[in-house]
């Protein structure tokens, strides 16, 4: 992913009003350094409000951010991610619905999906295989992952941009 700016952040909103994006909680640290290169999305809690949470994905090279909102969670229950579909990570996986850009989210219609609770599909896609997985080439597992990691995200954030 390509490291973004507070504005470019703000600026890719498509399912917030003007106001919601300039007050919208941005991560603590955007400068991420090196790690830009192994995200394939950013996604953060909002720190004031747990419930609420944001996301930019990379859209045919253009990032698309969105405001989620997840229900508190009372039962631990496991799922299994949505965007990184982990077998192994499924313990903190949540909930998220998000309104849909233009007149569809505006007559309430909305999108939802499982996702970490944490975002950190990024990290789950790049574990090397265990035995179980296996396989001949594990970087070529790595490799697959990661894209369908990308392909199922945008997939995500073009219906809500669309309002498909």
């Amino acid at each position: 992913m390509k490291p973004l700016t507070d504005n470019e952040i703000r600026a890719s909103f498509v399912n917030a009003s003007r106001r919601e994006a300039k007050q919208a909680t941005l991560p603590a640290d955007l400068d991420l350094g090196a790690r830009w290169e192994s995200l394939d999305y950013l996604g953060w809690v909002d720190r004031s409000n747990p419930q609420r949470a944001y996301a930019v994905v990379p859209v045919d090279d253009e990032p698309v951010g969105f405001l989620l909102r997840t229900a508190e969670r009372t039962r631990k229950a496991s799922a299994m991610c949505a965007w990184c579909e982990d077998v192994f990570a499924t313990s903190e996986v949540a909930l998220f619905v998000a309104r849909r850009a233009g007149a569809s989210g505006r007559e309430g219609n909305s999108l939802g999906t499982l996702v970490h609770a944490d975002f950190s599909c990024s990290t789950h896609v790049r574990r090397l295989p265990n035995g179980m997985e296996g396989g001949l080439d594990p970087l070529a597992l790595v490799e697959r992952r990661v894209e369908e990691l990308r392909a199922r995200s945008s997939a995500f954030a073009r219906r809500l941009r669309d309002g498909s």
